[in-house]
């Protein structure tokens, strides 16, 4: 039997139920925050005991359900098919053309909330454990479904607390995180949040600024100054030199403006300011959180040595205080066999010259670099929405992505009958 020939015909057939599912993962309101996913979870595990793969759920959190089921033979080998459940809130509904939970198919797109962060994704990852099952396929090695409640507001339930407690493992991973059709995600820059107080004087708002000392006033040069972290000069790794050259020239033909310069610069976002009581006081304190991320040659930690650096020049001697995720970038380099082999599942796959890239910004694929499981993403996505109102993602791509995760598996893993 020639498995992957069969596999891809099989797919095409039953593509409808590939939609079907995708469509059905979007209709579950799993929004993070609160990051409940009871309902979606007992969606995925009736699906799949209904394949025949037994299911097993972790709750790390309340109402948050780590999912793990394996398929195929314990061998030397076992790949991780990795997706998270949760999504992140909808907002302001006025603003989106459709409902975001409406989970239907228009115009040759899956519409709603998480269809491209990452629900359409997950959903291939599902059908094609599923498929692999009924299909009997001899995988000559172990296969599993790793599927997280938690990734959108930081991740600390989901991949990272499964792994660091034993209860799965593997000796590759792929994530269906959003990416281009021929482009997987094979490195990220590393992240530096942080939030800090600057603290003033109140008075009477109408002796201002004669008297008093507003922590405003102060947080904007503060905001101003912290604008010379992209001034920081990486000292990048000769191995790492190609590879994000090659992320800068697809960036640029990608994008509609030249954003190539995040890949060796350190950026910084002032994402949120909370400061005073009200118009006619002089507020007397102001709190801001900073996204910054960082490129490979820096360490987070000269980052926020920088930031403290820059800050006194100022005046202002405050506490960085961490929120989200701190690390270093991290990648997977492109001699790793799973890498190798889902790239060139996807020239098979879309007949198109295919090459993995940097993401400029971070996700669940560091915590499988932390445990030294090679790791890359791929997923179905318009790139454009995700995060965004009307949200949306190709058909064709969840049906090309699907046929990539099911190629990449019968590659990396193989048939006990060598077929």
């Amino acid at each position: 039997m020639d498995w992957k020939k069969k596999v891809l015909e099989e797919i095409d057939k039953r593509q409808d139920e590939l939609i079907d599912l995708c469509c059905k993962l979007i209709q579950f309101p799993s929004e993070n925050p609160p990051g409940d996913t009871r309902d979606i979870s007992k969606f995925i595990t009736d699906y799949l005991k209904e394949a025949g793969i037994e299911t097993a759920a972790h709750e790390s959190e309340q109402h948050m359900f780590n999912l793990l089921s394996t398929v195929g033979t314990k061998s030397d080998k076992h790949l991780l098919f990795c997706g998270h459940t949760d999504v992140v809130p909808a907002g302001d509904l006025s603003r989106w053309d459709f409902p975001p939970f409406a989970g239907e198919v228009k115009d040759g797109y899956i519409l709603g909330r998480g269809a491209s962060d990452m629900k359409c994704g997950l959903g291939g990852l599902i059908f094609v454990a599923a498929l692999l099952k009924r299909l009997g396929v001899p995988l000559a090695g172990e296969l599993s479904l790793f599927i997280v409640p938690d990734e959108e507001t930081g991740g600390h339930f989901g991949v990272p607390w499964v792994l660091e407690r034993g209860l799965i493992t593997g000796t590759a991973a792929v994530i269906a995180e959003p990416s281009s059709p021929e482009h997987p995600t094979i490195g990220q820059k590393g992240s530096a949040w942080f939030e800090f107080t600057v603290e003033g004087t109140p008075g009477h708002g109408s002796l201002s600024p004669f008297k008093g000392d507003s922590a405003i006033v102060k947080a904007a040069k503060a905001i101003e100054v912290l604008q010379r972290l992209t001034d920081m000069k990486p000292n990048i790794p000769e191995e790492m030199r190609e590879i994000i050259e090659i992320s800068k020239n697809y960036v640029r033909e990608r994008e509609k403006t030249d954003v190539s310069a995040v890949y060796d610069h350190v950026t910084v976002n002032i994402g949120t300011i909370h400061g005073g009581t009200k118009a006619n006081v002089v507020a007397d304190r102001c709190t801001i959180e900073v996204d910054s991320r960082v490129p490979f040659g820096i360490d987070y930690r000269d980052v926020l040595n920088e930031a403290k650096r820059l800050l006194l020049e100022v005046g202002i001697d405050a506490e960085l205080k961490p929120i989200g995720f701190r690390g270093n970038a991290n990648w997977t380099p492109s001699t790793e066999e799973i890498v190798h082999y889902l790239v060139e599942s996807i020239t098979d796959v879309s007949g198109k010259e295919a090459y993995g890239v940097l993401q400029w910004a971070s996700s669940d694929a560091r915590h499988f670099r932390n445990h030294g499981i090679p790791v890359l993403q791929y997923g179905p996505a318009e790139l454009s929405t995700i995060h965004n109102f009307n949200e949306r993602a190709p058909v064709w791509q969840v049906v090309q992505a699907a046929k990539v995760y099911a190629l990449t598996a019968l590659k990396y893993l193989g048939t006990t009958d060598g077929n």
